[in-house]
């Protein structure tokens, strides 16, 4: 069986890990890197980089040995939704608050997808708001209001 690159899944995937870990690492050169103990602003996204490399080079050679094909055609309504759920995504933060832009987020994502259920769709927006706000609000303190003008 001949490798052939330009239709094999893992080795796009790794080339896509591979260039994101190098964009982090290249990005945080200049930063303070400090130690393991002392972590400067350098260390994360050096060391997470470092290890979405090794994770590229990981899959990018099990594409090579497996050669598996991409299946599928490309979804516009994919490309043109996802990107426009995020833009929508960031208007709405400022605008409206955590919990509405969340709710937009997930549901608009929902509907790229051919086989978008309503019924799916609420629940799942419900628990990521629940589990979004428990860890980025109250977890981790980001300072977003929860709706603005009401809570937070």
């Amino acid at each position: 069986m001949k490798f052939d690159w330009r239709n094999n899944r893992d080795f796009f995937a790794g080339l896509l890990y591979i260039v994101t870990g190098a964009v982090a690492m290249w990005i945080a050169r200049d930063y303070p890197m400090g130690t393991a103990l002392r972590m400067g602003p350098g260390y994360f996204p050096t060391v997470l980089g470092g290890i979405t490399v090794a994770f590229g080079i990981a899959v990018l050679l099990m594409g090579v040995k497996n050669n598996e094909k991409i299946k599928g055609n490309w979804s516009i309504r994919a490309l043109i939704v996802l990107p426009l759920s995020m833009v929508i995504f960031g208007i709405l933060m400022e605008e409206a608050g955590f919990i509405p832009a969340l709710f937009v987020l997930v549901v608009i994502s929902a509907l790229s997808g051919r086989e978008f259920k309503w019924r799916e769709a609420i629940p799942l927006a419900i628990a990521l708001i629940v589990i979004c706000t428990l860890v980025f609000i109250y977890g981790l303190g980001l300072p977003y209001p929860l709706i603005k003008g009401y809570w937070g």
